[in-house]
């Protein structure tokens, strides 16, 4: 679940795609509950343990739960890493089995996660920023736009790295350093036919 209703979205979807990970392995939805961080995990939960009829999913019908956010000034940020630590290996499918619930967050937004790919971010960085930086290396870049998989894919290992870096620093309860954890996804999604 994710909080953008097209960036996020189509880069991971993107990844399912050139991946030929099936819909029926792995979806990718926009929050129906709101783009606050709770609001996103909250609405995985509850598709999680309801399902969606429309949608074609059946409650609990899943091994791995994500809900993808970032920091910005969202309120309900820390809340939201709270509620997916308590959710993480509590619920379970319909298989009984216990199921990851990860909280996929960004400091301060996903798109220091396409940053990573061209340069190091050591200190705190204004999203605005970040936005300027990132169209030096993607002049076209635009939020909810396609085929920016395409455009990072051959800087994924150096964008891992530098993620891990960030992360070996930081955590994302900090909430103001610079942190992503979308490589824990991508990498999940990259390696899911292994």
């Amino acid at each position: 679940m994710c909080e953008g209703e097209k960036t996020e979205p189509h880069y991971f979807g993107e990844i399912r795609q050139e991946h030929r990970l099936a819909t029926a392995n792995v979806q990718v939805w926009p929050s129906a509950f709101g783009t606050q961080p709770l609001q996103v995990v909250e609405y995985a939960e509850q598709m999680f343990r309801e399902g969606d009829r429309r949608k074609g999913i059946p409650p609990k019908a899943f091994d791995h739960v994500c809900a993808v956010f970032d920091r910005d000034d969202h309120v309900t940020y820390h809340q939201a890493l709270a509620k997916a630590d308590s959710l993480n290996y509590k619920l379970k499918n319909d298989s009984g089995e216990r199921v990851p619930f990860q909280a996929i967050a960004s400091v301060p937004c996903f798109e220091l996660w396409l940053l990573l790919h061209f340069e190091d971010i050591h200190a705190p960085i204004h999203r605005d920023e970040i936005y300027a930086r990132l169209t030096h290396h993607l002049p076209e870049y635009d939020k909810g736009q396609r085929g920016y998989w395409a455009a990072t894919k051959d800087w994924l290992e150096r964008a891992v790295a530098r993620a891990e870096i960030r992360a070996a620093a930081t955590t994302p309860y900090d909430g103001t350093e610079p942190y992503t954890g979308v490589h824990k996804l991508i990498l999940l999604l990259v390696h899911l036919k292994d």
